[in-house]
């Protein structure tokens, strides 16, 4: 006997008989480099006391958290400042962005404003830079002409990011599926049906490699600036083309935030990857503070279990398969947890002036 079910009702149960070893807390206290607290994501963390956040720090082993969310103007930025920074200093650092959009306005001169700009977030206190996926994407010039990654003319913010000693987080491009046509091969089809609005197809979007390639150009251009790359270098589905940017650029590091359906299903080769690149690889969600979430990221980094959900949803959001754990070294563990991010932020807490360290 046989029936017909819907896809989105069909949630296999695995038979498999593995050993399970949860991780409350990270074997050394983490530094997230990349994460959201403000209302633009849904984590309305602005709004609420500082203290309940801190207590969901404590108990997922989160010492500091990076802030990516300053960047939406001045009165934003300076909101966020007020709210996590002054609270509790030691705990958070808010990083400020630039309206790329704005470059439609500017044309030529986009560049001179943009560090203008972000040289007055640094001065009212903001630690780094994010960077959004629209660049690369959709953000234009005055002529309607798609601006590169690695566009000449915004040299002046990257040479200020350099000059003040703080790190720019980017991103750009997305997960490789959201640029495959969306039929029946694509691996993210189920997201995109929830989601049509990240669906990059090329055309009208440039093809995923042109956008990376731009990456590669850009922080082999400006090797005076730290470079993050978000979510491993903006492609993790290919660990050797991202290995070959580090290779090339000293410049470059990596986060690991919203990529452990990928890093996951390719144990062997993360697991190298990390070892290799130990001195570059960040910690990061970009999750919110989701209790959960931090402890499939510990269980991925400290253990070797087999076969276990990436997220903490009945039906993993980004795609129907599970992951592996990579059982990093002690040593690896604390560089990747905490040591390289805080060497990126003490430069630029030692490039602060008194009036701007809060």
């Amino acid at each position: 006997m046989t029936f017909d079910i819907l896809l989105k009702d069909y949630q296999p149960r695995p038979e498999l008989v593995t050993e399970t070893h949860l991780v409350n807390k990270p074997m050394f206290p983490v530094i997230d480099g990349h994460n959201h607290l403000g209302l633009l994501f849904g984590h309305p963390w602005e709004d609420r006391p500082v203290k309940e956040l801190l207590d969901l720090m404590d108990e997922a082993g989160v010492e500091v958290m990076v802030d990516l969310d300053g960047g939406f103007g001045e009165q934003y930025l300076i909101k966020h400042l007020d709210h996590f920074k002054k609270t509790a200093p030691e705990r958070f650092y808010v990083f400020g962005g630039v309206d790329m959009f704005q470059f439609a306005e500017k044309g030529n001169s986009f560049g001179d404003w943009a560090a203008t700009e972000f040289r007055k977030q640094c001065g009212w206190g903001a630690q780094g830079l994010k960077v959004w996926k629209p660049f690369g994407l959709q953000v234009k010039d005055h002529t309607g002409r798609l601006i590169r990654v690695d566009d000449r003319r915004l040299d002046p913010l990257w040479d200020t990011a350099a000059e003040l000693k703080v790190p720019v987080v980017i991103h750009v491009g997305d997960p490789a599926a959201f640029f495959r046509p969306l039929d029946a091969t694509n691996e993210r089809w189920e997201e995109l049906q929830h989601h049509p609005e990240w669906h990059f197809q090329s055309p009208p979007y440039p093809p995923l490699l042109k956008v990376l390639e731009g990456l590669r150009r850009l922080v082999k251009s400006h090797p005076q600036t730290t470079f993050i790359g978000a979510h491993v270098g903006c492609y993790a589905e290919n660990l050797g083309w991202v290995a070959r940017v580090l290779d090339e650029a000293p410049n470059f590091y990596v986060d690991i935030s919203a990529r452990l359906a990928e890093l996951g299903r390719q144990p062997y080769t993360a697991r190298e990857f990390f070892i290799k690149y130990q001195n570059r690889i960040v910690f990061g969600t970009d999750m919110g503070m989701e209790l959960g979430i931090y402890r499939n990221y510990y269980r991925f980094l400290e253990t070797y279990d087999e076969y276990f959900k990436y997220d903490i949803s009945e039906v993993p959001g980004e795609g129907r398969w599970f992951i592996y754990g990579i059982k990093l070294p002690p040593q690896v563990l604390k560089k990747v947890y905490q040591e390289n991010m805080r060497r990126l932020l003490l430069r630029s807490e030692q490039m602060a002036s008194p009036a701007q360290k809060v």
